[in-house]
């Protein structure tokens, strides 16, 4: 690892990063619907989003970013490819505590993998690599 680390920076890196790789978790999640629904040749009803369960996606994803900026700049191990490691275990955790019943779609699991691309891509931009 090159210097010391830079807790604040990794902080603010990581949240900013985190609030945009949730945008372009839900962008991925959209897209995929768009192609099923051309695949089957139906559109698939799918119900308005509820705000608040948005607003909840963004918070929970700068936050999870913020905390992978801080562990970034201590270990160079937080960013195992290309962070999409640590958004696999985040996702574990944070799926496993609010949906304990498990399941979900293929197109989940691999939009966790763009959060965490996204993820350590921005922070890389941000902080530098480290």
């Amino acid at each position: 690892m090159a210097g010391e680390p830079r807790p604040l920076l990794g902080l603010i890196a990581g949240v900013a990063a985190g609030v945009v790789a949730s945008a372009a978790m839900a962008a991925f999640r959209a897209g995929t619907q768009q192609l099923i629904e051309h695949a089957e040749g139906e559109a698939v009803a799918v119900p308005e989003p509820d705000p608040r369960i948005q607003a909840a996606h963004y918070v929970a994803g700068g936050v999870i970013g913020g905390i992978y900026g801080v562990l970034s700049e201590y270990s160079a191990d937080a960013s195992t490819g290309f962070g999409t490691a640590y958004a696999v275990a985040a996702s574990a955790l944070v799926e496993g505590t609010l949906k304990p019943e498990g399941g979900g779609e293929p197109a989940d699991a691999a939009s966790h993998l763009v959060y965490g691309a996204v993820l350590e891509g921005l922070r890389w931009l941000i902080a530098g690599r480290r």
